[in-house]
């Protein structure tokens, strides 16, 4: 037997229950509990602070849109550059989603009091111009927004392209 409590104690993850078989106090914490360590930390921690769970979900709220920016991309990339109902529903929801976004910022930061949140709010604005941005590059590439004279003005001929290439194989 006192071969078996040598061999426990040569790891450290071992448990000797025969030592404590005589103290009920120990026997009812679990492996691993120190009571002493655990009434230190009785005063309030700092995740139970009402105003750090305020910020903490202000920070959320602010960094929303950022964290759309990937997903929006993807979406960007697999709507394609074709004219269809589809990719421009697309856009559109890229475009009106930001758009709402910001006439509601007041709103949105409603349950939040004091000066602490501008940050808060200049990084949420940020975020939704952003993806205004990310929808209005999307719409050039597609060719939806006017860039030349002549998507204004009927007299003006649209530019000519001076080369057109084309993928694939050739058979000449």
């Amino acid at each position: 037997m006192s071969a078996h409590r040598g061999n426990a104690k040569k790891y450290k993850w071992a448990l000797d229950f025969t030592a404590r078989r005589g103290t009920n106090q120990d026997a009812l914490c679990p492996p691993g509990f120190n009571p002493a360590v655990s009434q230190a930390h009785t005063e309030t921690s700092k995740d139970n602070d009402p105003s750090h769970l305020i910020i903490k979900k202000s920070w959320e709220l602010a960094l929303a849109p950022l964290k759309q920016v990937p997903m929006n991309l993807f979406i960007m990339y697999m709507a394609g550059n074709s004219i269809s109902p589809f990719p421009i529903m697309m856009v559109g929801m890229l475009l009106i989603r930001p758009f709402k976004a910001l006439f509601t910022l007041q709103s949105t930061f409603k349950m939040i009091e004091g000066n602490h949140a501008i940050m808060q709010k200049l990084v949420y604005f940020l975020g939704n111009i952003v993806g205004m941005l990310l929808a209005l590059y999307k719409c050039q590439s597609m060719g939806l927004l006017p860039s030349h004279s002549s998507d204004w003005l009927a007299f003006i001929d649209p530019p000519v392209r001076l080369e057109n290439l084309g993928g694939g194989m050739s058979l000449y």
